[in-house]
């Protein structure tokens, strides 16, 4: 009978039913704040458990706010973090700040070269977080992204890699990561030239089915009003299907040259 009693009260002390919000990032040094409301019945609080990493969290939290204390559980910055907010059911509570999971971009960039065949690499400091590198060229009097590599998010060295497409001349890289705020972070700019690449010519200049180029290249086709309407990397431009009209042409390092589509 005494087993009995005991599994009746621990049945009646535990939720009839609940849920779960799990939050998954990297630890960047700060806390979580929970909006806790009461529960469905108007008896105690909504959360009844918050375990990081399947650590039971110690913090007081029959409160209608209260915080997870993060330096708790022994972390790095960067670490994997998994968070499980167990809760009752009929209510839910909120986490006020759950970008505090989420990568930033704080790296430094030690050293940056590219090599003559073209391989560009970087090698990286201050990452806390996994956030993709992208590989921008300077062409046409802006910034095209020309590939992407992602970073470790670890902390101390980590090199980096990508091969470059040069366009005939000198050329110009660098390296950027965008996190949640928005806001990119560059490393400084690195030139390149690369002998081998030849001045790219086109013709002809009043195509009727294409464009045909001397060599394979970046390209742009705009009509008048600044509306890309081709893109690629080829050695050739279908026109077919445009209308008749006046179009401006960017390729190789070359910018707004004209043609007409007959």
């Amino acid at each position: 009978m005494r087993s009995i009693h005991l599994f009746l009260a621990a049945a009646l002390s535990a939720p009839l039913s609940a849920g779960v919000i799990v939050l998954e990032g990297n630890y960047q040094g700060k806390n979580l704040f929970i909006q806790n409301p009461f529960s469905e019945a108007g008896v105690g609080f909504c959360v009844f458990e918050v375990s990081v990493n399947d650590q039971i969290a110690t913090d007081e939290i029959n409160s209608s706010a209260f915080e997870v204390d993060m330096n708790n559980f022994g972390l790095k910055i960067s670490d994997a973090v998994v968070v499980k907010i167990k809760h009752k059911d009929g209510c839910t509570p909120v986490v006020l700040n759950p970008e505090v999971l989420k990568p930033k971009s704080t790296f430094d960039i030690v050293k940056q070269s590219i090599a003559s065949d073209g391989t560009y690499t970087w090698v990286a400091t201050n990452e806390t977080g996994e956030l993709p590198f992208i590989v921008e060229q300077k062409r046409w009097n802006k910034w095209v992204k020309v590939g992407e590599v992602m970073g470790t998010g670890k902390p101390g060295e980590n090199s980096y890699s990508f091969k470059v497409t040069p366009h005939s001349g000198e050329n110009t890289f660098r390296v950027k990561q965008t996190d949640l705020t928005k806001r990119a972070r560059y490393s400084e700019a690195v030139n390149y030239t690369d002998p081998s690449v030849q001045p790219v010519t086109w013709s002809p200049v009043k195509p009727k089915d294409e464009i045909i180029f001397s060599g394979k290249t970046l390209f742009e086709v705009y009509d008048q009003y600044g509306n890309i309407v081709k893109r690629g990397y080829a050695d050739r431009v279908e026109v077919a299907s445009l209308k008749k009209d006046l179009y401006y042409l960017n390729y190789d390092n070359k910018l707004g040259e004209t043609f007409i589509k007959r």
